[in-house]
């Protein structure tokens, strides 16, 4: 981990160390760009304690230990990881960009920001997130095949991830915790005709197992209901503030509109992860990345030159090849000599 406390100038500075920044960083790094990228930690990878849906990767590795493993392959590649967080942007008049954060600041040709959003939690009692308490249905659903679920919170989306969860057990209840239904009349007759419980009392207390896991939850109501865990289903926060400083459209719910290589609506400013539109997972998360990194490349690599340009200029000389930078081109030849023989 590289500590910033001076002005760095790179080719390509990624913002989050999610596995969309992550694997944007491994995709411009091994293709010759000098990349740093900047990771504040945590995340909601960070939060995993299983790491599921990622073909290679089993069950035992947690969140952490994912990305961990990241980024020391970017580090053994040449990728310069700073921990630090961005709190400004902008953009020069020579058609870079410059983020301050909080330890120093960074000059890029392209800027990437992989920043995603935060899960809105719900007041407590709660269970420990991966212990009880879950975000993503198409990650966790699986471990809850014929098991006792609920569904948190009061919207038309927690009303339709109780119904799909039926695909899995037929024992699943929303728990509305004291508040009214923000669905539709349809949506409520929908739900209705689906076995589903409803349950509208607030929660009064939470029993936990021994090994750390949800139990039960203990309602106002006297009532006391069993449960493997369930989904909490409240929004998102999605982080635009550097998106908003670089003048970078961002849709009504918070997502940041881009290409299908992650180009935002700013030349230069490249968007991926969950704060872009789609399914927020790892596997697609890394998609998106790996295409804008693809993309950066055709936008900044040297060779080859233009036809215009070689008519100007004339020929390439053989002193100009090859064109990645003498760092890069150390760590890259250090890194195949140490694997010659794996």
């Amino acid at each position: 981990m590289t500590k910033t406390d001076e002005r760095q100038e790179y080719e390509v500075v990624v913002v989050g160390g999610g596995p969309a920044g992550l694997q944007t960083a491994l995709y411009t790094t091994r293709l010759g760009h000098d990349t740093a990228l900047v990771d504040r930690g945590g995340g909601r990878a960070a939060m995993m304690l299983d790491t599921h849906n990622v073909i290679g990767i089993t069950e035992d590795q947690s969140g952490n230990e994912f990305l961990a493993t990241a980024r020391q392959q970017l580090e053994d590649y040449g990728t310069d990881i700073f921990r630090d967080f961005v709190t400004e942007a902008e953009q020069l008049d020579d058609g870079r960009f410059r983020l301050v954060a909080n330890d120093g600041e960074f000059i890029a040709d392209r800027v990437v920001l992989g920043v995603g959003f935060n899960d809105k939690r719900p007041d407590p009692p709660l269970p420990r997130t991966g212990k009880g308490l879950h975000y993503c249905l198409h990650c966790d659903a699986y471990m809850f095949v014929d098991e006792s679920v609920y569904v948190m919170g009061h919207s038309t989306s927690a009303a339709y991830v109780a119904m799909i969860m039926l695909n899995f057990t037929d024992e699943v209840d929303i728990l509305l915790r004291g508040e009214e239904p923000e669905w539709s009349d349809e949506t409520d007759e929908l739900v209705r005709a689906h076995p589903v419980d409803i349950v509208e009392a607030e929660i009064s207390g939470m029993n936990k197992r021994d090994d750390g896991w949800l139990e039960s939850f203990e309602f106002e109501d006297g009532t006391v209901r069993e449960y493997k865990g369930g989904f909490a289903m409240y929004g998102s926060e999605y982080n635009t503030t550097l998106f908003d400083h670089l003048g970078v459209d961002v849709d009504d719910d918070g997502t940041v509109p881009v290409d299908d290589h992650g180009r935002t609506n700013v030349e230069g400013v490249f968007a991926v992860g969950d704060v872009t539109p789609g399914h927020n997972q790892i596997p697609v998360a890394m998609g998106k990345g790996a295409k804008a990194g693809i993309a950066i490349h055709m936008d900044l690599r040297e060779f080859p030159k233009g036809l215009e340009e070689i008519r100007a200029d004339g020929a390439v000389a053989p002193e100009e090849v090859p064109g990645i930078s003498p760092a890069l081109l150390d760590k890259a030849k250090q890194f195949n000599e140490s694997h010659a023989d794996d």
